[in-house]
């Protein structure tokens, strides 16, 4: 069960510690959670963030992660989400998670995991999930991927949003019923890989600073991450610390960037 992993190092330089939790929405009672000292995002403000809720094969347990629409019949998500699981329900269209315009259910033989995604080190953590046709509207539609000439941004220094249904902090078990969002400056590799090896924090992962205990926490997980500037998608919510999400340390997100060739393959969406 894989709703946001954590990663630390254990031994300077030397171990890598991955530990998953999922947010149990059989657990849920109070549901109060949100991005870690965000704030709760207006109607129509998101219209391409998505709520899955995964049964998983394993346990028979439902799990709450977030996605992102980026096309009529395809939304962008983390392969720790879909890993596993058999089928998802999605919930489109409003920023309250439980009265969403628009339900789909889609089965895992419409889960496209990256080939060669890894949980143990972490890596490619990237999936598509093949929907029924979506209708937009001004609640609901998709939202445009960087240019494939921009493969090698850094975005490094430059601010981007994350939103997401996620738990109010790392001692909450409960979701959010509003989603919540946070602006959040985008660090280098060099200074995520002070906090996490290389293998993690490498070439392919954008990593946000995480200052006064704002982050992205359990149940964000393959909710997106979006440019200021471009408002173009460049990351998917991936890891963060052992430690805590709200610990201090660099949150990590999937670098679309470096997938934008196997999404055209996939879906034949590119710009």
């Amino acid at each position: 069960m894989k709703v946001f992993i954590v990663i630390a190092l254990v031994i300077a330089n030397v171990a890598v510690s991955i530990s998953s939790g999922v947010q149990s929405l059989g657990a849920v009672q109070g549901v109060q959670g949100r991005i870690t000292n965000g704030q709760p995002a207006a109607e129509g403000q998101f219209p391409y963030q998505v709520g899955l809720s995964f049964l998983s094969g394993i346990t028979s347990e439902t799990y709450f992660c977030g996605g992102t629409i980026i096309g009529e019949q395809w939304v962008l998500t983390a392969a720790h989400c879909t890993d596993d699981a058999v089928n998802v329900v999605l919930f489109y269209g409003s920023t309250e998670r439980t009265s969403a315009l628009l339900y789909q259910v889609a089965m895992s033989p419409q889960f496209v995991q990256h080939p060669d995604y890894s949980d143990r080190p972490l890596s490619n953590d990237i999936a598509l999930i093949n929907t029924p046709v979506i209708a937009f509207s001004a609640y609901i539609n998709k939202i445009e991927l960087p240019p494939i000439s921009s493969r090698y941004s850094t975005y490094a220094g430059q601010q981007a949003i994350a939103s997401g249904w996620g738990v109010t902090s790392q001692w909450s078990n409960d979701l959010s019923d509003t989603l919540q969002y946070s602006i959040f400056e985008i660090i280098s590799v060099d200074a995520c890989q002070k906090f996490y090896s290389d293998v993690v924090a490498s070439s392919k992962v954008i990593c946000i600073a995480t200052p006064n205990k704002k982050s992205t926490c359990s149940g964000d997980s393959g909710g997106p991450l979006v440019d200021i500037n471009s408002g173009k998608l460049i990351g998917v919510t991936s890891f963060g610390s052992i430690y805590g999400c709200e610990y201090g340390e660099p949150s990590g997100f999937t670098r679309v960037t470096s997938y934008l060739d196997w999404i055209k393959d996939t879906t034949g969406i590119f710009y």
